[in-house]
């Protein structure tokens, strides 16, 4: 160590310390020198420290502490300036260190820092002691932390030993629930076990049974294919005979055909005199304008068929359309998705209505088309071409049911023609006195 020189009265400044400052004196230490630091002018202060001139109090100790404590050390002078503040701070402290009697109530860290800085005879002993007493402060503060944190563990313990037990027995007793759940699936097991094998055992019997319905069902099917076979062979031979007496028929018809024909020439001149006779205006409501349906701008297209010639040529459709007063009822969607179903809803729509425009106007015939309204995600703005009229079923109303409805409302007598593919739809306007003909023939018409 660095023998100390100056700073006090008496001959302490001869002693020397031989052991390392303690930290606890050290701090009050560096605290003193921080304290008498601002009443020291510049050119007062070692080299080492004047760059420390204008730090507060608090930022001094904490970045040139070291720096102070080395000169505080090295620099004899600066340690006698340090030692004047601290006698005019603390004169009482300073007297009692001089005559060599501490205050017994002074902090003993005090105390040493004091002498360590004033130098005064004993001083050594002084910081010695401070040390001393600051190891056995120590080593009380730990022995206390050390029973509290013992108390404390064996607290921790007790708890942990209590959460254990109870775990413990937690534990136990959901491994009782959980074996007498294990019995339970294991005799639900057995059960099902058996269950199954009564269930394999009567699904062989229904094998075997259906097996032997399967060879009956085959035995009785066979024997029906051969009594179909004889009926469609007697059936082929009626037909033949009905063909030959129906061309027996015709070639006998022809006279009273012709006679029929003069008839109705004769019928005819006569209401058409009578209409002039009576100046009738033309009729300007038809019938299938009373029928009540959906017309958002009116729309609606589905199949048509003819009779005579051919089912299927397309020529027996102008026939029908020829006659007097003919109306034509087109299923609208049978008709587009027979011909180009590839194409839009919408573009079926106005590629039909634009054919049957140019078809009413060729034949003059009153023509409607159907369309389903079920089709339709939202109402259809459009405007009909010339000679069509187009509906659209309302809800809860069938394309089929409003054809048949158009159909009822005509007067017995009149030419009515559907287009329509659909079975149902033919079978239902056939009976109500309408002329159904097939949607390829109506297609084939109009291309």
């Amino acid at each position: 160590m660095v023998e100390s020189a100056g700073g006090g009265p008496g001959d302490g400044a001869a002693e020397v310390l031989d052991r390392p400052l303690p930290d606890g004196v050290r701090r009050r230490v560096v605290q003193i020198v921080s304290d008498g630091f601002g009443g020291l002018t510049v050119p007062e202060l070692p080299a080492q420290l004047r760059q420390y001139a204008r730090f507060a109090p608090n930022r001094r100790v904490r970045f040139a502490g070291n720096a102070m404590a080395a000169a505080l050390e090295t620099e004899p002078l600066f340690r006698q300036r340090i030692g004047e503040k601290f006698r005019e701070a603390q004169p009482e402290l300073s007297g009692a260190l001089d005559s060599g009697s501490p205050p017994p109530a002074a902090d003993p860290l005090d105390v040493a820092a004091a002498a360590y800085v004033l130098r005064p005879t004993g001083w050594v002993k002084l910081v010695t002691a401070a040390g001393e007493e600051a190891q056995r402060a120590d080593a009380e503060r730990a022995d206390d932390e050390s029973r509290a944190e013992l108390e404390r563990l064996r607290t921790e313990l007790d708890r942990v030993r209590d959460q254990s037990r109870a775990e413990t027995e937690r534990l136990r007793t959901e491994l009782d629930s959980a074996k007498k759940e294990a019995d339970a699936l294991h005799r639900k097991l057995r059960a099902a076990l058996s269950d199954v094998r009564r269930g394999e055992a009567a699904l062989r019997k229904v094998h075997g049974e259906i097996e032997a319905v399967r060879a009956e069902t085959q035995a009785q099917v066979s024997a029906a294919e051969s009594e179909s076979r004889r009926l469609k062979s007697r059936l082929g031979e009626a037909e033949a005979a009905l063909e030959a007496a129906r061309r027996a028929a015709r070639e006998g018809r022809s006279v009273e055909d012709m006679r029929v024909r003069l008839l109705l020439d004769t019928v005819l001149d006569a209401a058409q005199g009578l209409r002039r006779e009576l100046a009738l205006p033309p009729v300007s409501v038809r019938p299938a304008e009373t029928v009540d349906a959906v017309e958002p701008g009116r729309m609606t297209p589905k199949d048509i068929a003819a009779r005579a010639l051919s089912e299927n040529d397309p020529a027996i459709l102008d026939q029908l359309l020829a006659l007097p007063q003919a109306h034509l009822v087109v299923d609208g969607y049978n008709v587009t998705k027979t011909g180009y179903p590839q194409m839009p809803l919408e573009k079926q729509r106005l590629r039909l209505l634009g054919q049957l425009s140019q078809l009413a106007a060729q034949t003059g015939a009153e023509v409607t088309c159907v369309f389903d309204g079920a089709e339709l995600a939202a109402p259809v703005l459009l405007a009909p071409p010339r000679g069509v009229r187009v509906l659209f079923s309302k809800p809860g109303v069938t394309a089929d049911e409003l054809i048949r409805q158009l159909v009822r409302a005509e007067p017995p007598g009149r030419p009515v023609i559907v287009a329509s593919t659909d079975r149902e739809v033919a079978d239902g306007v056939a009976k109500a006195g309408a002329r159904p003909v097939a949607s390829a023939v109506l297609l084939k018409r109009l291309s």
